[in-house]
């Protein structure tokens, strides 16, 4: 296995622990670049912190309205110690700048997976 690969691994583990993912076959290459490029490398620069790079991608997937991801990606918020207040202060300040029902289905998936009272 390369130290890509292990890398890659490790920080889907850490990252994306309790959220199911890896239920879905991809094919083989895409899978390699997403464990070994995106986990692997990306994932692993010291130009950012852990949480600083987990907190750019919330943001970029509630500007997106990319649902599917925000239910992996905010737990793994969670994971890397961010609290939920600041990823609801970042949904309602990306509201103002994406639109309102992108900051809707943000909180809807934050409340999914990540229930208010807990």
């Amino acid at each position: 296995m390369s130290d890509k690969r292990e890398k890659g691994m490790a920080m889907v583990g850490k990252l994306l622990e309790g959220t199911g993912a890896g239920g879905i076959p991809l094919p083989e290459k895409f899978s390699t670049y997403t464990i070994e490029h995106l986990f692997g490398d990306l994932w692993q620069g010291d130009d950012l912190a852990l949480a600083d790079r987990s907190f750019a991608t919330c943001v970029t997937l509630i500007a997106l309205n990319r649902e599917s991801e925000q239910k992996l990606h905010f737990v793994g918020a969670r994971n890397v110690g961010i609290p939920r207040e600041k990823l609801e202060a970042a949904i309602t300040h990306v509201a103002h700048y994406a639109g309102w029902p992108v900051a809707m289905t943000a909180f809807r998936v934050l409340n999914e997976v990540w229930p208010a009272d807990d």
